[in-house]
């Protein structure tokens, strides 16, 4: 069957959140933070970090906070922070999977 929308995060999408659980940012800020975060294994685009923010507007899992000429910065909400620990939960379910197979070779 397969998966609503949301439903899993691509990892842009996991990292963009998790950029957000640290504080409100500009689109800049997060991308430098997904940058430093994996030492450059995961590189954002504009276009894809824009097109994430939009759809994580629409979600209501961040919101606006300020406005400046074109810079824009928002903040995770509390729907945003129950997507982002529901993720972790099951990349740590994936995680475990994995090194329980492991076991078992």
């Amino acid at each position: 069957m397969p998966k609503k929308a949301m439903e899993i995060l691509t990892e842009s999408m996991f990292y963009v959140l998790m950029a957000f659980v640290t504080g409100p940012m500009c689109g800049i800020e997060v991308a430098k933070y997904i940058e430093t975060r994996t030492k450059g294994r995961v590189l954002i685009g504009p276009g894809t970090l824009y097109a994430i923010l939009g759809k994580f507007v629409k979600e209501k899992w961040i919101k606006e906070v300020e406005i400046e000429g074109s810079k824009r910065t928002y903040q995770i909400t509390s729907k945003g922070l129950d997507a982002y620990e529901q993720e972790v939960q099951r990349l740590q379910s994936c995680v475990q999977d994995a090194l329980n197979a492991k076991q078992n070779v």
